[in-house]
């Protein structure tokens, strides 16, 4: 966590195709984005002064635009220029990187077609998601009260603000016992993810991972998928229903924030830090970090 509220750091935000100064980016209190969740963003990371696999966060945060009705009114390749040209004004080479699209304040009410659509940018310095410590060690995920909606009732394939509602309760629930997050269940009580990243488990060196349908298939999650079948190993796509979990030797989660963060436990069921998810977290490491993997050989 920053030393200082996030709303006192210092430094630039790119909003509506200007540099703010950090403490001067605001919006108003009856913004609709903030009484009706009508925003998405995305979370990204810059590693080296990169930041990795750009064009692919922003196309989908075009995408959850268009799935929630509003048109962002800047480019893939404006929204990407943006980015590098932010990261290099807050003079960072390693940051967290969160562009963020919401409808504005000129209309209040459920409908809101007239509404600006906004863009902003903020990059700052975020480490680990979880603690550097239990992550060598395997976190300890609780079993979530929430469950991912039905694709039916809710626009799942967003990354949609409002959707991280019941993710929030959750994440302050496990840690309220201890736990350092919460496995998610989808709306039929098949595994679904963690309140913030994907989640993998590992038997008899076959790995196997939810199909993604009641929540995002992540860039992470495609990328580490395909690190895995270069390495060999076989991927299962299928439906899993909470009591296998007994039954998997290893678990892992994926996401831009968490990276490759090995599990230890879920609820009453207990995983070892293993060959598998050690391999792919330090395969994610050495496509993220180039220049580190190739000092460390």
């Amino acid at each position: 966590m920053a030393a200082v509220p996030f709303d006192q750091l210092d430094g630039h935000i790119w909003m509506n195709g200007e540099m703010v100064p950090w403490a001067e980016a605001k919006i108003h209190v009856l913004t609709h984005g903030l009484h009706y969740a009508s925003a998405v963003f995305e979370g990204e990371r810059a590693y080296g002064g990169q930041i990795f696999k750009l064009t692919e966060h922003t196309e989908r945060l075009h995408e959850s635009a268009r799935i929630l009705g509003f048109e962002i009114p800047y480019t893939v390749d404006e929204i990407d220029n943006a980015c590098i040209q932010l990261l290099h004004k807050q003079g960072f080479q390693d940051a967290y990187v969160r562009p963020i699209a919401w409808r504005g304040s000129e209309m209040m009410g459920v409908s809101a077609q007239k509404n600006r659509i906004n863009l902003a940018i903020a990059i700052w310095q975020w480490p680990s998601y979880f603690d550097p410590e239990q992550k060598l060690k395997g976190i300890r995920l609780d079993m979530a009260d929430y469950r991912r909606p039905d694709p039916r009732t809710a626009p799942s394939k967003s990354k949609a603000a409002g959707l991280y509602m019941i993710c929030t309760i959750s994440k302050h629930a496990a840690e309220a016992k201890g736990y350092a997050d919460a496995l998610m269940l989808d709306w039929r009580g098949q595994v679904a993810e963690a309140t913030g990243a994907n989640v993998f488990f590992v038997k008899d060196g076959v790995i196997h991972t939810p199909v993604p349908e009641g929540f995002l298939d992540g860039i992470t999650r495609r990328t580490v998928i395909g690190l895995a079948r270069e390495r060999g190993f076989e991927i299962v796509e299928r439906a899993i229903m909470p009591e296998e979990l007994e039954d998997f030797e290893q678990c892992f989660l994926t996401g831009t924030a968490a990276e490759v963060t090995p599990v230890s436990e879920i609820g009453p069921y207990r995983f070892e830090v293993g060959e598998i998810a050690k391999t792919l977290m330090n395969d994610y490491a050495a496509i993220v970090q180039p220049a580190r993997a190739a000092a460390a050989e």
